[in-house]
């Protein structure tokens, strides 16, 4: 196998049978030469006109040899008797794969989560959008697949780690993901089609032998000194409900959960300030974004434009963040008293408005007024919520309305 890099315009790239015979020009092969190809990149560079499609091209000597290049799928096992059981807290990306790993490995996942299941978080989403009444356990945040299930579920990122990120995204394809996130630079499942997938992850694992609990938030963990240490053994559920894993627990409880944050302070787990970003959310006609990013009248093979900014202001990053092509702006708060924004696209992305995420980085200096003692772990935390209580209060105090400016 070797890979090639083709430029090509942009209906080409969508036509099967005129990009392969670009993809035969480029590497010398006669018109009736068998040709084994996988498009294993797509990125469009609209700097220029015409525009072109830059794509990763992988050409095979045979057709096995192409049947055989694709990543093994994760090999999954169905609990045997007397497991060691893994306790995970959370059931949003981060627990549901880690749940799948400790399938994997042989464990039995133990998924315990605050919120309700996919499809009964959208009557909790539905009085929120209608009322502004704001559930804490079960909202656009909290509940099964996290914030990114009713938030895009949008799938890079500007993080230089890298993992095996092909073989999620096919693991993903493999619970009903759409084939093209294998391929495109900036992969999205869409709003309307991720509950499906989410939902499909979790009856793979209930069907191996796991457990997934909803309705089910932690409030304490359950520990025992070994020695100088303290080795975490569980968690005690609001019921009163223990929940032991001799394997271990794995917190997957994301960035909104805070009182679970207050909770480790409190048990005396090391937590450590980091710097973050916040900002506003700005909107604009889709129609406008298509003019300016595709030098006038969006060609019909190609979907809503995005973009993306970054730049620098008084030696801050100031970025444009989970940019929705034909989104909706939604109500994201996890508390009453406070408002916060996210965004969120269909999978056709076909909606009349764009919007982004435009933030500032801020850092210990900025939310230092906020620490409750030297070196306050949390104080960032306090920040962010005074933030969200001061839109709350600028937006009226009425249920989820954000302040909005021209």
């Amino acid at each position: 196998m070797r890979l090639v890099v083709i430029e090509v315009l942009t209906h080409i790239a969508h036509d099967r049978l005129a990009l392969q015979e670009a993809i035969k020009s480029k590497v010398g092969s006669g018109p009736n030469d068998p040709l084994y190809y996988r498009v294993k990149k797509r990125s469009l560079d609209a700097r220029k006109t015409p525009m072109k499609m830059r794509l990763e091209v992988a050409i095979y000597t045979s057709q096995s040899e192409q049947e055989d290049d694709s990543s093994p799928p994760l090999s999954l096992r169905s609990i045997e008797e007397q497991p060691r059981t893994l306790v995970i807290v959370g059931a949003g990306p981060a627990g549901l794969f880690a749940g799948l790993r400790a399938l994997s490995l042989g464990l039995k996942p133990v998924i315990v989560e605050r919120g309700r299941a996919v499809r009964d978080r959208r009557r909790d989403l539905a009085v929120l959008n209608r009322i502004g009444q704001v559930d804490p356990d079960s909202n656009y945040c909290f509940g099964e697949g996290g914030a990114g299930t009713y938030s895009d579920g949008k799938l890079y990122t500007r993080s230089k780690k890298r993992g095996a990120v092909h073989a999620i995204l096919k693991l993903l394809v493999d619970f009903g993901a759409p084939e093209e996130i294998l391929i495109e630079a900036h992969p999205h499942i869409g709003t309307n089609r991720l509950p499906k997938v989410i939902e499909a992850i979790r009856t793979e694992i209930i069907n191996r032998g796991g457990e997934v609990r909803f309705e089910s938030k932690v409030v304490d963990l359950l520990c025992q000194r070994q020695g100088a240490n303290v080795e975490v053994q569980g968690v005690e559920l609001a019921n009163g409900e223990q929940v032991y894993g001799d394997a271990g627990v794995i917190l997957a409880t994301g960035h909104s959960a805070r009182d679970i944050f207050t909770l480790l302070a409190r048990r005396g787990v090391l937590i450590e300030a980091k710097p973050f970003a916040l900002g506003v959310r700005v909107e604009h006609p889709q129609e406008l974004i298509d003019q300016r990013q595709y030098h006038g009248t969006r060609p019909p093979e190609l979907g809503s434009a995005s973009y993306r900014l970054v730049t620098q202001v008084s030696g801050r990053g100031v970025f444009s963040f989970c940019m929705c092509p034909g989104g909706i702006i939604a109500p994201a708060a996890t508390a009453p008293g406070e408002v916060v924004v996210n965004g969120w696209s269909p999978y056709k992305r076909n909606g009349q408005f764009a919007n982004s995420g435009l933030v500032v980085s801020v850092d210990k200096e900025d939310f230092a007024p906020f620490a409750q003692s030297e070196g306050d772990p949390l104080a960032g935390m306090r920040f962010q919520a005074s933030v969200e209580q001061l839109a709350f209060e600028h937006g009226g105090k009425s249920g989820v309305t954000a302040p909005a400016q021209k």
